[in-house]
C-alpha cells in the first residue's frame, strides 16, 4: 500500500476528441497535439520520459522506449465536458444528467429572483467571456454599483464585481444567495462564481479572490469515504470548490500553477499522514484555454514540466503520483468552450521506475478508474464506478 498518493488535476489539458464529441460541438477537438503542433513541438522532457508521447503522438514530445510511468487515457462517463463533472467523475461520482445551460442568458424568473433576494439590479445576463465583459460594463458597474452577472457555455451562474465597489466579503455573500435561493432546483447550475477585479476602465485585471460555490456531488466521492475511514484528504487549488468543501480533511487556495506546484511540493517534503493529497491547476484552461491563448498554454505547460521535474525528486518509496486533467478546453478552436476529450493519465511511482517495465493502461472506460484505484490502495469498499488498475502498478 502506497502511504500518500498525489494527484495533480491539469485542469483543461484534453487529449483528444471522444467518440461522441460531435454531440456536443466538438469533432476534432485535441487541446494537447493542437497546441503542439501551433507551437512547433512541445518541451516536455519529465512528461516524456512518464511516456507522454505513447499514449499519442504530440510533437516535439519523444517517444521513450522505457517510460517512468504507467500511461493511458481515459474516456469521460458523465454527460458533460466541465470542471465539475470531470472532477466528480474522478472521484468516482459520475454525473448522467446535465447540468443546465442558459446560452441565451438567464431567464426572467432568475434574475427576478436574484434581485428580490440580494437588493441589487444587475448588468450583463448573457453568455460571455469574462475578460470581454468586464471591459465592457466594468465602468457602468462603476457608475451605478449593479454587479455584472454572467454564464458561459458552461453550467455557471458568475457574478464580477470591481473590489473597490462591491467588497469582496459582500461578493462572496451575493454568490452564496445565488446558490442557496436562486439557483435551485431545475435551475441548479454546476457552480457559482465569484469574479473579483481591479483597475480602471480601459485596463481592469481579475483577481485572485475568486470564489466557486459548487453544487455537492450527489453520491459519496472517494474523498467522502477516505476521510470518514480516517485519512487525510488534502485539497490544493480549487479541490474544495469543486467537492463543495466535503470530504477534505485540509485545504490550501492558489493564486495559479506555479503556486499550486510550489504547495504541493512543499506538502511532499513534510511528514504528512496517510492519505490523498490533491491538485488542481488552473490556469491552463482559465488563463489560455477559454481565451484561445495557445501559446501561452504551451508556455504554461513547459513551466509546469519543470516544476514537476523538482516535485518528483521529493517523492519517496512510499508515495504514489497520479497525472490527469478533467476535460479539454481546446485553445486552436474557434470559440472558449471546453471540448469533450479524453484525458491523459500517468502513473509514477519509485519502484515502477527501477523494475523499467512498460505498463500500459490503456483507454479508461471511465474517469472513475482513478478514484477506484485510489480506494483500492487504502482497501476501502469499492464504489459504484470505476475499476482500479492497482495490480498494473503493482505487477
Amino acid at each position: 500500500m502506497f502511504k500518500r498518493i498525489f494527484v495533480i488535476v491539469l485542469d483543461s489539458v484534453g487529449i483528444g476528441a471522444m467518440p461522441d464529441a460531435p454531440e456536443y460541438g466538438d469533432d476534432g477537438a485535441n487541446t494537447l497535439v493542437h497546441i503542439a503542433e501551433l507551437k512547433g513541438g512541445l518541451n516536455l522532457p519529465t512528461l516524456a520520459g512518464m511516456g507522454l508521447g505513447s499514449i499519442e503522438p504530440i510533437a516535439g514530445v519523444q517517444v521513450v522506449s522505457r517510460p517512468t510511468a504507467a500511461f493511458g487515457k481515459m474516456t469521460e462517463l458523465s454527460k458533460g465536458k466541465d470542471t465539475t463533472s470531470g472532477h466528480w467523475e474522478l472521484a468516482c461520482c459520475p454525473v448522467f444528467t446535465s447540468f443546465p445551460v442558459y446560452p441565451d442568458g438567464f431567464p426572467p424568473e432568475i434574475v427576478e429572483k436574484f434581485k428580490f433576494y440580494s437588493g441589487h439590479s444587475i448588468l450583463g445576463n448573457k453568455a460571455a467571456s469574462g475578460t470581454e465583459i468586464i471591459a465592457e460594463l466594468g465602468e457602468q458597474h462603476m457608475l451605478t454599483g449593479q454587479p455584472i452577472v454572467y454564464t458561459s457555455a458552461d453550467s455557471v451562474f458568475q457574478i464580477a464585481a470591481h473590489e473597490e465597489v462591491i467588497p469582496l466579503e459582500r461578493l462572496y455573500e451575493l454568490c452564496k444567495i445565488a446558490r442557496e435561493k436562486v439557483c435551485i432546483d431545475e435551475h441548479a447550475v454546476g457552480r457559482i462564481i465569484a469574479r473579483p477585479f481591479i483597475g480602471k476602465p480601459g485596463s481592469f485585471t481579475r483577481t485572485a479572490n475568486r470564489h466557486d460555490y459548487s453544487l455537492e456531488p450527489p453520491a459519496a466521492t472517494v474523498l467522502d469515504v477516505l476521510k470518514q475511514a480516517g485519512f487525510a484528504v488534502i485539497g490544493i487549488g480549487k479541490i474544495a470548490d469543486i467537492y463543495a468543501n466535503r470530504g477534505l480533511t485540509q485545504s490550501y487556495p492558489t493564486k495559479s500553477n506555479k503556486h499550486g506546484m510550489e504547495v504541493i511540493t512543499d506538502l511532499a517534503e513534510q511528514s504528512l499522514p496517510d492519505g490523498l493529497i490533491m491538485a488542481n491547476l488552473v490556469d491552463f484552461d482559465s488563463a489560455y484555454g477559454h481565451r484561445n491563448d495557445a501559446a501561452g498554454y504551451a508556455r504554461a505547460l513547459e513551466e509546469f514540466d519543470t516544476a514537476l521535474a523538482v516535485f518528483k525528486s521529493k517523492l519517496s518509496a512510499n508515495d504514489l503520483l497520479i497525472i490527469t486533467a478533467d476535460h479539454g478546453c481546446d485553445p486552436t478552436r474557434p470559440g472558449t468552450d471546453h471540448t469533450r476529450e479524453y484525458v491523459p493519465i500517468l502513473v509514477y511511482h519509485q519502484g515502477l521506475a527501477q523494475r523499467h517495465r512498460t505498463v500500459n493502461l490503456g483507454v479508461r472506460s471511465t474517469f472513475a478508474d482513478m478514484g477506484a484505484t485510489v480506494a483500492a490502495n487504502f482497501n476501502l469498499q469499492p464504489l459504484a464506478y470505476g475499476q482500479s488498475f492497482l495490480k498494473d502498478l503493482l505487477r
